[in-house]
């Protein structure tokens, strides 16, 4: 494959709704796999950065970084792939690979910078395009291998809601003994119970009202209350080892510091485009930690999926076609959604 124009989905400037455009692709150089892309998940993320939330953006804008799909051509050096394999991409596509980061394998954290599947400038300075599109090329060092008895359009997802909570609740040790809250059931939280419940622990939703009470009991939590209730904070203090909030607004992290027991950890992956506030003495008692969580790197992708079709864990989704994709959008900001949008590329 020669440099190329695929077919793709783009905002063309801050805010602007998304439409039908195309987009360049690299030749498929020595260690490249060309991907038939079959779904791609919409992120939250996606909305924040098309709406330049997080920083200036670069445009036109092709979001999606939780790509599921086929190669469907390899390059000559490539040794982890064949053509027919089901793979996928997350967050980000290539890293400096020699500072102490990327060679733990913490490229996501890389000295010199990640470069975004999306929104991002790669390493010879051309703008990276995602997910939201036919086909892309990526290294093959910055992909992963999606399990058989995984679905693709299930495991879009993964890709970086998956990652993004097995990798916390794997850090701070969740499995048995302990007891485990997460913060909103949406697309990234509804991830965050089946896995902590996966792995053993006791897992407790913290939501704004009992709405989706039913839905957390089935998804795994053995507990659910609803946040907007006064007497939960007094009710549930001292009670976790570990709380995960995924809400990307501000949340009270005082209070919420105070369900937390002696050493235990409030850690955040869900990203608020505004500051928040805190009183220091709300993790000076109870020598509590107050953190934050991004995905993963790649080798900690691939086991969380490798974890994720061990248990039989994929996302809960609405699979749509490109048409709807700003409409989805407006469902998403409106928490209408369980609860995760997924992109058949096919209609692109």
């Amino acid at each position: 494959m020669s440099v190329t124009q695929v077919a793709a989905y783009a905002a063309p400037a801050p805010k602007a709704p998304l439409e039908r455009t195309t987009v360049p692709r690299r030749p498929v150089g020595e260690h490249d796999v060309l991907i038939d892309i079959k779904y791609a998940g919409i992120c939250h993320s996606d909305i924040h950065q098309v709406h330049d939330g997080w920083g200036e953006g670069i445009y036109p804008m092709v979001p999606g970084h939780e790509i599921a799909g086929v190669v469907a051509e390899v390059g000559p050096g490539v040794t982890r792939f064949a053509v027919g394999d089901r793979v996928g991409v997350g967050c980000f596509v290539d890293s400096c690979r020699v500072c102490a980061y990327c060679l733990a394998g913490q490229e996501h954290f890389c000295a010199e910078g990640m470069t975004g599947t999306y929104n991002a400038l790669d390493r010879n300075g051309e703008p990276t395009y995602g997910g939201y599109s036919t086909h892309v090329v990526v290294d093959e060092n910055y992909t992963v291998r999606i399990p058989d008895s995984l679905a693709l359009d299930a495991a879009a997802p993964l890709l970086c809601a998956g990652i993004t909570l097995y990798s916390p609740l794997r850090r701070w040790q969740a499995g048995p003994g302990k007891k485990v809250a997460i913060v909103g059931l949406g697309g990234l939280g509804h991830m965050g119970v089946k896995i902590a419940a996966a792995l053993g622990a006791e897992v407790t939703v913290l939501s704004r009202s009992l709405g989706k009470k039913e839905d957390g009991l089935r998804l795994g939590a053995s507990h659910y209350y609803a946040t907007d209730d006064e007497t939960t904070f007094e009710e549930l203090r001292g009670s976790f080892d570990l709380i995960l909030s995924t809400v990307s607004a501000p949340i009270g992290l005082d209070a919420y510091l105070g369900l937390l027991k002696v050493d235990g950890a409030l850690v955040n992956v869900g990203a608020p485009e505004e500051p928040v506030s805190l009183n220091l003495f709300s993790v000076i008692v109870g020598r509590k930690t107050l953190a934050g969580s991004m995905i993963g790197g790649i080798a900690e992708t691939q086991e969380m999926l490798d974890f994720c079709a061990e248990h039989g864990l994929g996302a809960e989704i609405e699979v749509i076609g490109v048409d709807q994709v700003n409409e989805a959008y407006e469902r998403v900001q409106a928490g209408d959604v369980r609860y995760r949008f997924v992109i058949d590329a096919s209609t692109i």
